[in-house]
């Protein structure tokens, strides 16, 4: 996919922030930016830094200084460079700030593939000196690989120091027997149902590996009584895919209580959503909100929104405000991922993603 400004005037979506927020910027949604997954950086220069999935062969990404306005910084890693471990397939880049380093966290297929396998997919890390790159991949191989291909990371630093590294398994080669796979068949939908299940694992300081082994965070649910089932298996029984995603993981911690935002549903279709689990330590377990979904399809005067998920979240500048940044699709932008960003709540074990009105198109 090919990170260009959009051509065409897009309707414009605008979200109005509370009053109490003093001063906040006014958004326009969706952003003039083709991107799908996309993760925002606030950096120490006072600059927002977006990168997402962009091209077949690496990353670009924008910067913004009020998340309103945002401007092309083009090419920040470049894939397949030589001795590299990555062959193609750059997905969900992650870039953290640490030590006056900053550091890329990102998945694509593995070189290294003597079986042949359609999904190779695991995940690396790229550093650079500054946040518009160039990143260079720090090791020439995948941080670790557990046997099956992963993808999305998100890394998360606690307060005690300790790292941790999300990860999604690809639902390639993972069928799963479940009382949803069960009824897709009796439906004549689908033979099997795979399944992409999250997990975490501590990450070694220097970013070279793992520490202990990977631990189940969240998947799809089992029954279709459980609360969860309806939204999370909508891809299935609306006759999409026979898969069931739990991918797109991104954590966040308020007041000592893990909140693990994540998208369920095939990425491509009309379906996809955002939900949430919580925890009282990085490595769970972690419960399915009652709440969710909290950011799905929507239809609003003027259109509709599709295909919302895979987000991150930032704060405003003074700490006091939050914001979802997510992908999404409207008529008018047709089938390629455009980024919106929503105001959001947090706290007393909930959260809240402010839902974006669609006006007419000014002109």
């Amino acid at each position: 996919m090919k990170n260009l400004l959009l051509k065409a005037v897009l309707p414009v979506v605008t979200l109005v922030l509370a009053a109490s927020c003093g001063n906040q910027p006014t958004i326009s949604n969706p952003l003039d930016i083709k991107m799908g997954d996309p993760y925002v950086l606030l950096a120490s220069d006072g600059c927002y830094y977006m990168y997402g999935t962009t091209e077949e062969d690496g990353y670009s990404a924008y910067r913004s200084t009020d998340l309103v306005n945002w401007e092309s910084i083009g090419r920040v890693y470049e894939g397949r460079a030589e001795g590299s471990w990555t062959e193609s397939c750059f997905w969900a880049p992650e870039v953290y700030e640490r030590d006056g380093k900053f550091y890329m966290f990102f998945s694509s297929n593995w070189k290294d593939n003597p079986t042949g396998e359609l999904e190779n997919f695991r995940i690396g890390v790229a550093v650079a000196d500054s946040p518009a790159g160039p990143f260079r991949d720090m090791y020439d191989r995948p941080v670790f690989d557990p046997g099956y291909p992963i993808i999305d990371a998100d890394v998360f630093f606690d307060e005690d120091g300790r790292c941790y590294l999300y990860y999604s398994r690809c639902c390639y080669k993972h069928a799963v027997e479940s009382e949803i796979s069960e009824w897709a068949r009796e439906k004549g939908l689908f033979d099997e149902v795979e399944e992409s299940w999250i997990y975490g694992v501590e990450l070694k300081p220097d970013f070279s590996g793992v520490i202990g082994e990977p631990v189940l965070m969240l998947c799809p649910p089992a029954s279709m009584s459980d609360a969860q089932s309806e939204w999370e298996s909508r891809s299935v029984t609306y006759g999409e895919a026979g898969r069931r995603w739990t991918e797109g993981s991104f954590l966040i911690k308020e007041d000592g209580v893990y909140y693990m935002m994540y998208s369920a549903n095939f990425f491509g279709g009309e379906h996809y959503a955002i939900g949430y689990a919580t925890a009282d330590s990085p490595l769970g377990p972690y419960t399915k909100s009652s709440d969710n979904p909290v950011l799905e399809k929507c239809s609003v005067p003027g259109g509709e929104i599709t295909g919302v998920g895979h987000n991150s979240a930032v704060r405003s500048k003074d700490g006091k405000t939050l914001y979802c940044v997510y992908h999404g699709r409207t008529k008018a932008t047709g089938p390629d991922r455009v980024v919106f960003i929503s105001r959001m709540d947090i706290g007393d074990g909930h959260l809240s993603v402010t839902k974006p009105t669609l006006k007419a198109e000014l002109r």
